[in-house]
């Protein structure tokens, strides 16, 4: 088994990467990481091309010998680079695969983006048979596209696909940093931006935090998952008969209350809150259907993502990373 992973370098990438390495499932296994700029750390078992998925003689020398193909690589609000790396990458990535004598599987990671996030009302929990809806930008319609054609090639070449879509993947303190009213907030919304820079400056003094509130002024429910569930589904996808040319969505259980976490972190750490009202919605995402069919279950639940982030040391040689921009 030679698994490719495209985006090695990024928080879902190097998670993954160690732990596929320490399954006894897929010991021997090799995994190439096709880099761009970062790169890891060539091993025994660990092997890096370099090259850009808008090539496709790049990504075709990365699919040369490979078994599976794990696809993280995207873009995020870059319209003049978002066609070329995240829709031609995955074609030709595509492409490569169905021509490819030793290719078998290839698992997408996708994104609620494609099916409206929370700028959308949802007045039932969003399942894997919900029509596409992005929201407007292109990170959100390159999310769309990407399971499309991934679909398609299910139909025309019968390929051996699985796309495990996933809403704001977290790990160490990134919701801690989700809820910041200053300029190291993590994401979006920019609660700055929402009540003022003057007010966001006193709430942060005063470790006060946003409660995300509909247009009704109802406290927000949101999904995420956390990096190391997100790994565990992909592990659990592999290789698995009823994961063939399925969607799963990958998330908690249940979304995040932006009420109860200001209830949480008033009683275990005396914080204050503030509702901040916007335009966005409620969503639920369902997991059922990956509960189901793969057998894989999360670990984190709210107050364990909550516990988590705000209980995360970081040390001279961890520096906060912000990965992408909200």
């Amino acid at each position: 088994m030679r698994i490719l992973v495209t985006g090695a370098t990024g928080k879902v990438g190097q998670t993954f990467v160690k732990a596929f390495l320490a399954d006894e499932r897929f010991s021997g296994a090799i995994v190439r990481a096709f880099c761009h700029n970062r790169v890891l750390e060539t091993s025994e078992r660990i092997e890096v091309v370099k090259g850009s998925m808008s090539s496709r003689d790049d990504v075709k020398r990365a699919l040369e010998g490979v078994t599976h193909v794990l696809h993280l690589a995207t873009c995020k609000e870059t319209p003049e680079d978002i066609m070329d790396v995240a829709i031609k990458g995955f074609f030709w990535l595509l492409e490569e695969a169905r021509l490819s004598p030793t290719f078998e599987q290839l698992v997408l990671i996708g994104g609620d983006a494609g099916m409206g996030h929370f700028v959308y009302p949802h007045p039932i929990p969003v399942t894997e048979t919900q029509k596409h809806s992005a929201y407007q930008g292109c990170y959100a319609l390159s999310k769309v596209l990407e399971e499309v054609l991934l679909e398609q090639y299910y139909i025309q070449y019968g390929l051996n696909g699985c796309c495990l879509r996933a809403p704001w993947i977290m790990e160490k303190d990134d919701f801690k940093y989700t809820q910041s009213f200053g300029e190291d907030v993590f994401g979006g919304p920019r609660w700055r931006d929402l009540v003022g820079a003057e007010a966001a400056d006193t709430y942060q003094a005063s470790k006060t935090v946003p409660v995300l509130c509909d247009p009704d002024g109802n406290p927000i429910k949101r999904n995420f998952v956390h990096v190391s569930d997100l790994v565990t589904a992909i592990l659990a996808a592999l290789n698995h008969p009823k994961a063939r040319q399925q969607t799963f969505n990958i998330c908690m259980d249940e979304p995040v209350d932006y009420g109860f976490v200001a209830e949480y972190l008033s009683q275990t750490r005396g914080f204050t809150s503030v509702k901040v009202t916007t335009e966005f919605h409620t969503t639920w995402l369902d997991n059922a259907k990956a509960r189901f069919l793969l057998g894989w279950k999360p670990v984190y639940d709210t107050t364990k993502l909550i516990d988590a982030a705000y209980d995360y040391q970081r040390t001279i040689e961890d520096p906060r990373i912000i990965w992408y921009p909200g």
